[in-house]
């Protein structure tokens, strides 16, 4: 008896391990369905593990990415600010999908829209700012493409300014999301102080009376990975589940895309396999001395020119002593005016050994008019003076 019971025991325990590997190889492969990835290093733009990143798909609200872009190229313009009020049109009403319903007439600040659209992924919020900033949907739209055509985004074209549409010519793909969500994180790095929440309470007021809304953050990611600090996903029965995620450790800043992936849990999984990958196997160099001075230039307007680095930051993957890198530094010689704000002036060369593994340009921050008889002259006097 002893002798059955334990042969029942052994291929029960057999029978359980066999279900636990078909059961987590079915999940891996579920993870592994998304159509298409980008990990990003967003300091330097490089791409450290892609899989079919250049496919056109539909982004869903990962299309918000663009609009939080323009939304702060408005505020650092000076055209709107955080405290402006923002009136919500029929139009931005009728907004299906996510929303954070707002009423026709209802008015909030340009801060708490930005909270609705990166927290809760409103809909509503994006129309309504989409309208305050360009006057329809229509024009704005036309300025997101704009703006992702100077990015460099060459698979995108957006329809609407939040991705509810279900057109085959709103599209983007994992490269072109990981492109615009750099653009966005690091150029406004306060859009953390937003992606970061995760509930906040905002108060609708309309005629009706108020009555208080809970926003709640679609990033799960948010609470089960420390590193995370945002970004955006999105879904639609035609876009899958997808998501941009950024997180950062040790100095190391990492974008992660999933597109088109099955269901919620396998983009937040595979978006954490990427994380977890990148960590493992990069570091990053940045160089962080201060370029910027004053250089020697002739026949301007000006004796001096202010200069400055464009910035470097190199991504290795292959174990290399970063300690090791070297710069070599080339001016231009003799230089003379006229000279226009971010015209190169010089550049500088960075080496592990005698191999250049990456350049950046060193750029006039200023312009310099060149000299005529008129300024000769006024200089020549002003110099006798001072010896009078």
């Amino acid at each position: 008896m002893k002798k059955i019971i334990a042969l029942i025991l052994a291929v029960t325990m057999l029978m359980n391990v066999n279900v636990y590997g078909v059961q987590k190889e079915e999940e891996e492969n579920n993870v592994s369905a998304a159509k298409s990835s980008v990990l990003m290093e967003a300091s330097s733009g490089t791409i450290i593990k892609a899989e079919n990143e250049n496919e056109k798909l539909s982004p869903a609200s990962i299309t918000k990415i663009m609009t939080l872009i323009l939304i702060f190229d408005s505020i650092h313009s000076g055209k709107i600010k955080l405290t402006d009020m923002v009136t919500t049109s029929a139009h931005a009403k009728s907004m299906g999908g996510s929303q954070v319903f707002l009423e026709e007439g209802e008015q909030q600040p340009v801060e708490t829209m930005i909270k609705c659209i990166i927290i809760a992924s409103g809909n509503d919020a994006s129309v309504a700012m989409a309208e305050h900033i360009s006057g329809s949907e229509e024009e704005f739209v036309k300025k997101m493409n704009e703006r992702a055509k100077g990015l460099g985004m060459n698979n995108t074209n957006f329809e609407d300014c939040c991705g509810l549409t279900d057109s085959d010519n709103h599209y983007t793909s994992a490269k072109d999301v990981a492109i615009m969500s750099r653009e966005l994180i690091t150029k406004y790095p306060e859009i953390f102080k937003y992606s970061t929440i995760w509930m906040e309470p905002f108060t609708h007021k309309t005629a009706k009376g108020e009555s208080e809304f809970m926003l709640s953050n679609t990033n799960k990611l948010l609470k089960t990975n420390q590193y995370v600090k945002g970004l955006k996903t999105g879904s639609t029965s035609k876009a899958k589940y997808c998501v941009s995620t950024v997180a950062e450790k040790d100095g190391v800043e990492l974008i992660a895309v999933i597109m088109a992936a099955p269901d919620y849990k396998a983009r937040f999984s595979l978006a954490e396999q990427l994380i977890k990958y990148g960590f493992s196997n990069c570091k990053v160099f940045k160089d962080k001395t201060n370029y910027r001075r004053r250089i020697d230039i002739n026949g301007g307007k000006k004796e001096k020119v202010l200069i400055d680095s464009a910035g470097f930051s190199y991504v290795d993957t292959k174990g290399q002593d970063l300690k090791k890198i070297k710069k070599s530094i080339v001016m231009r010689k003799d230089l003379t005016a006229p000279l226009k704000k971010g015209e190169v002036v010089g550049k500088i060369s960075y080496l592990v050994g005698k191999k250049v593994i990456g350049e950046t340009e060193l750029v006039a921050k200023e312009s310099v008019e060149k000299s005529d008889y008129v300024y000769t002259f006024k200089k020549m006097v002003s110099y006798l003076l001072g010896l009078a």
